[in-house]
């Protein structure tokens, strides 16, 4: 049996799937995560190193903020410093930011760079 078993309810909708072990393991090592606390996650994040955010940041940019905007702010740089940190024209970044631009990959590379972050998280 290498293919997952599905149990429908009775409305015929899928309610269960059987898989096989080695998959289970598979998948439960990967969900230990899932399973810890917010401070167990917290630990282990910080343990991990990298940049951390405050939520007051990540609910701008759930709320759609433009993420240049929103990673410049948090930078505390102006549209100014980022415009000359990146080598664009400081009326160019406005426009990226007020989305009436989307900015080229080239630029966005620019951009990232200058504000320290990977181009994805700009995207």
């Amino acid at each position: 049996m290498n293919k997952a078993q599905v149990i429908f309810d009775d409305a015929g909708r899928p309610a269960f799937a059987v898989i096989p072990w080695r998959e289970y393991e598979r998948l439960s090592d990967g969900e230990a995560e899932a399973l810890m606390s917010d401070e167990e996650l917290y630990d282990l994040a910080l343990a991990e190193g990298g940049e951390s955010f405050p939520a007051d940041f990540v609910d701008r940019l759930l709320a759609g903020e433009n993420p240049v905007r929103a990673y410049r702010s948090h930078r505390g740089m102006t549209q100014g410093e980022l415009a000359a940190a990146a080598g664009v024209h400081p009326v160019y970044l406005s426009q990226i930011e007020t989305g009436k631009r989307t900015g080229s990959a080239k630029t966005l590379a620019a951009i990232a760079e200058a504000l320290g972050v990977a181009v994805d998280d700009l995207i």
